[in-house]
């Protein structure tokens, strides 16, 4: 079957039947019909978890985890494709403290959820899925950053921030045992919250 595209703007009525559209250089041109996230929100298929209090973060890479993780458990049937997270802080911290997002994983997944968080779906209303979230856990395995998410300050050198939101994408994947978080390098008080995909291992 041969594939032809025009080359320039097609102008057409509704309920009309036309080819692909290509640019000068015979690249296939396309446009997004809707936000990047609708197609798998409306789907259901898309999850948020929040913090819903000022949470004082822990310091580093401490096992001993408050702030915001996000969890696969091990008998997961969907893989967790981490679309954004974000991280507003709500005190002026003693000392500079990095925000950032950071990853572990355990065969048998984290065990000890301290204090669980609800993780919600971004189609309102819909039902929750397979993930975990906790505003504070017990992490296993070697968690290690991945990324900073928020520059460091002090309250000597306080400049004000609308919250920090990284666009990951997809970009990082939870498989059943894994998780990923929001850390801080010192101590902070603050709001996190992420978003990501569920999407069934086949």
């Amino acid at each position: 079957m041969i594939t032809e595209l025009k080359v320039g703007p097609i102008l057409a009525s509704d309920g009309s039947v036309t080819t692909g559209r290509a640019d000068k250089a015979g690249a296939l041109v396309t446009a997004d019909g809707h936000g990047a996230y609708t197609e798998p929100s409306i789907r259901g298929r898309i999850f948020y978890a929040a913090n819903q209090a000022a949470t004082t973060w822990s310091v580093a890479l401490n096992v001993t985890h408050t702030g915001l993780v996000v969890s696969n458990p091990a008998l997961s049937p969907v893989n967790l494709s981490i679309l954004q997270a974000s991280f507003a802080m709500t005190e002026a911290p003693a000392a500079i403290a990095h925000i950032g997002l950071f990853a572990g994983f355990a065969v048998a997944g984290i065990t000890a959820h301290t204090t669980p968080l609800v993780p919600m779906s971004t189609f309102i209303g819909n039902t929750r899925g397979s993930a975990l979230a906790d505003a504070a856990a017990t992490l296993v395995g070697t968690p290690v950053w991945i990324m900073p998410i928020l520059s460091g300050f002090t309250a000597a050198a306080l400049y004000s921030t609308s919250p920090a939101i990284l666009d990951l994408k997809g970009s990082v994947t939870i498989p059943p045992g894994g998780y990923v978080g929001i850390g801080a390098l010192t101590a902070a008080v603050g709001f996190a919250g992420m978003t990501w995909e569920e999407i069934p291992i086949v």
